[in-house]
């Protein structure tokens, strides 16, 4: 297979790299960049460097065409404050997600797509949330783990490292498949917030085309009310008068200090005078920065049970990285960070349980 030029600009992306920085990073010209996106082959000395600086296998550069994440149908969770190199590098990041997806889906069985269309719902995202609610069986009840409960209905998950809150997380459909790419480097809180906002761009925007801050706002509100129920906050939190109860409180719902003062000031239970004091409280003790009763971070389950099925065949992310020929640490990455914890053996017992597929 000849050199495709597609995948070299998505490594390049990946590593945030224009084609100037690129060039000089390689100590040749422009030009000799944009040659290679116009088809030139680059010669085995490039081709070396190429593979030094991106720190991607030559094999990478050799393969079919890549599916990549299309910024015109990706919804991204805020974009005020990324840059383009973030941007890119994200949605880069999205095209090795879907590599390793098609890789599993090979030989596993994932569970099969269950998000409903609700974009008549859009300009009632809390009655959207409400809706869902219903058609999933969930009724009133915390949502004890947002990725487990997306992976359950279909939804891919994947993780983002790239060391920023300026990349917040996105979604998109692709081939009827739903994704969402969480960004790692927030707190657990906000990553559970993050999933049900991208969550709502998936029922509400199915399309990927509404953008803006009216879409962001329907996603906002129906992440508020799809985390929190209304019912059950009024239960438990009828009255608040302390940033204290809030506290004791919020790790029912998984969510920050912040999303919770903004809820109940949505459900009337606390005045916009309150409200504005308990957010003037919440950066005054930093709680925006650091989350007090901070929760352990979700992961995913089923990247989970699929490795330890691989590994009970004595094959580890290292056969995935090798087979789509990326770098090890680009796999476990994206598997929520599952070299870290691959390298602990896995007992006959547990192995048990891990099957993927219509099996129980």
């Amino acid at each position: 297979m000849s050199f495709n030029p597609l995948r070299l600009g998505i490594a390049r992306k990946r590593r945030m790299l224009r084609k100037k920085a690129f060039a000089e990073a390689l100590g040749l010209t422009k030009q000799a960049v944009i040659a290679w996106d116009n088809g030139a082959e680059p010669s085995a000395e490039n081709l070396d460097a190429i593979e030094r600086v991106l720190r991607y296998p030559k094999e990478f550069f050799f393969g079919s065409d890549i599916d990549e994440p299309d910024d015109e149908t990706t919804s991204f969770r805020s974009q005020t404050a990324m840059t383009a190199a973030y941007r890119d590098a994200a949605l880069a990041a999205g095209a090795i997600g879907f590599l390793i997806s098609d890789w599993v889906e090979q030989r596993f069985s994932l569970p099969p797509c269950r998000v409903p269309d609700l974009h008549l719902y859009s300009t009632a995202p809390e009655l959207a949330a409400v809706a869902l609610r219903q058609e999933w069986g969930l009724g009133q009840k915390a949502i004890s783990n947002m990725i487990h409960l997306l992976e359950s209905k279909g939804v891919r998950v994947f993780s983002l490292a790239e060391n920023t809150q300026t990349v917040n997380a996105y979604s998109l459909w692709r081939r009827s498949v739903p994704y969402v790419f969480l960004n790692n480097f927030k707190s657990a809180e906000c990553s559970r917030f993050d999933a049900a906002h991208e969550l709502a761009h998936l029922v509400l925007h199915q399309d990927g085309k509404a953008k803006g801050r009216d879409a962001e706002d329907q996603a906002h509100r129906f992440a508020s009310a799809f985390l929190m129920p209304e019912a059950d906050v009024i239960a438990v939190l009828p009255r608040v008068s302390s940033l204290g109860q809030m506290i004791q409180r919020k790790r029912r719902w998984g969510v920050s200090l912040a999303a919770l003062n903004y809820r109940l000031r949505k459900l009337g239970i606390t005045s916009e005078w309150k409200n504005r004091e308990f957010c003037i409280e919440i950066n005054r003790r930093g709680f925006h920065k650091a989350e007090p009763e901070g929760m352990e971070r979700e992961r995913s389950s089923v990247w989970e049970k699929v490795l330890q099925s691989l590994w009970a065949e004595m094959t580890t992310h290292i056969e995935i990285a090798k087979d789509i020929a990326v770098a090890n640490k680009e796999v476990s990455d994206l598997l929520f960070g599952v070299l870290a914890r691959e390298s602990h053996p896995i007992s006959p017992t547990s192995l048990t349980a891990v099957k993927v597929g219509t099996e129980e």
